[in-house]
């Protein structure tokens, strides 16, 4: 019975360990261990770009690039790991429960944003999470054209004013005169609960976060938070009320729940702590990688981040260093120390900066035309070509140069 490298997601984290996985296998010319990804469908979904329109383009097909690298496709929603059988339970295509085995697994999945318990919620707020969230959202925007003329319809609230809330916010005056029409008195806030603009981006930033949102017309709410959701509005925590058709939560993230089926330490995001290796501290033939691991990325206390710009890196060191325990060879640490932002401000334009100490390096058009080119580029998959897509899962390869 052949070996097998059980992956869990087929995001960038999944995605790029299973390819990572078969180049070392490919490497030992080693057949007799098979790759296995284990996901909903076969398809690698671009989250970070769901704040923007026509998210259902927003999907990378893979079953080509899995059949020219020779990675097995399961398509299936994982419901149970077992780490002393070394099973997988899952439901099937036809909705009946079956099991995979492993000799090692590798968990990529994921993230998923905050549902926090407050009133009017789930009836009434939209996020970006997921393509089926982020879709919802578009139609609710198109139709509001059906609505009549008011203060309400043409305003959104996004909660939260960090990464995904700000892009969010900016992409907003322009998707509301898209669908109400270029003379509408649109009016977009951000509701965050930081003292100052941006703030969480760091102080160089935040002054260009302030000059994009007046030009773009988007307001802050600060020192506030949304207490309740409604259909016509949010309640502020202070008590005050803005009316507002549309409500957008970007308000924290959290690691897949799958991370409390493996007995290990988890930090308050739910990642589960790794070695510089990636394997799960503690278990022996686990490793975790992408939003599921809580992972150094270098020697001064930096850790990964929720961001593609981590996944695909840790997707590569995990693949690598899996496949590497299996054919009895040295790994590779995982290492990460280059670190860039490139936030999009609409049509302002975008900022890009390097450093946890975020120094800006690029604004406006030309940081636009970086965040043009990472977005549609450079995290996308590799070609189905073999030679070319494992080639392309070098864990060497430093995804920011």
């Amino acid at each position: 019975m052949k070996q097998n490298i059980l992956i869990i997601g087929a995001g960038f984290g999944g995605m790029w360990s299973a390819l990572s996985a078969m180049r070392l296998l490919d490497k030992h010319d080693r057949h007799d261990i098979e790759v296995t990804v284990l996901a909903p469908e076969p398809e690698l979904r671009v989250r970070p770009r769901f704040y923007e329109p026509d998210v259902h383009l927003m999907r990378v097909p893979l079953s080509d690039l899995f059949q020219a690298t020779g990675v097995r496709f399961v398509k299936g929603f994982v419901q149970k790991i077992d780490v002393a059988e070394k099973t997988v339970s899952y439901l099937n295509e036809q909705g009946d429960s079956a099991n995979l085995a492993y000799s090692v697994l590798v968990l990529a999945a994921g993230s998923h944003v905050n549902q926090p318990d407050l009133a009017g919620f789930e009836a009434h707020a939209f996020n970006v999470d997921t393509i089926d969230d982020a879709s919802q959202l578009e139609a609710h925007i198109k139709a509001l054209r059906g609505l009549p003329d008011t203060s309400a319809r043409n305003t959104v609230i996004v909660a939260g004013g960090g990464f995904t809330g700000i892009e969010t916010a900016c992409e907003m005056p322009a998707r509301l005169r898209d669908a109400l029409g270029e003379d509408a008195d649109v009016r977009v806030i951000i509701v965050d609960r930081g003292a100052d603009v941006g703030a969480s981006l760091g102080k160089e930033i935040s002054t260009f976060i302030a000059e994009a949102t007046t030009e773009l017309g988007v307001q802050w709410q600060l020192n506030a938070c949304v207490a309740a959701v409604d259909e016509d509005g949010v309640t502020l925590a202070d008590g005050q009320r803005i009316e507002a058709k549309t409500v957008i939560w970007t308000v924290g993230v959290q690691a897949s729940e799958l991370t409390s089926h493996i007995p290990a330490e988890r930090d308050t995001l739910g990642r589960l702590h790794v070695d510089r290796n990636l394997r799960v501290i503690g278990q022996a033939d686990v490793f975790a990688t992408g939003d599921t691991a809580y992972a150094a990325t270098d020697d001064v206390g930096n850790h990964a981040l929720m961001t593609c710009q981590h996944a695909i890196a840790l997707g590569r060191s995990a693949g690598n260093n899996a496949a590497a325990q299996l054919l009895g060879v040295a790994p590779l640490p995982y290492s990460q120390v280059k670190y860039v932002t490139c936030l999009d401000l609409g049509a302002w334009g975008a900022v890009f900066s390097e450093g946890w100490d975020r120094q800006v390096k690029f604004v406006r058009a030309e940081g636009k035309q970086i965040k043009t080119q990472i977005n549609t580029q450079w995290i996308y998959p590799p070609i189905a070509d073999r030679s070319v897509a494992l080639a392309a899962a070098d864990p060497l390869i430093p995804v920011v140069a």
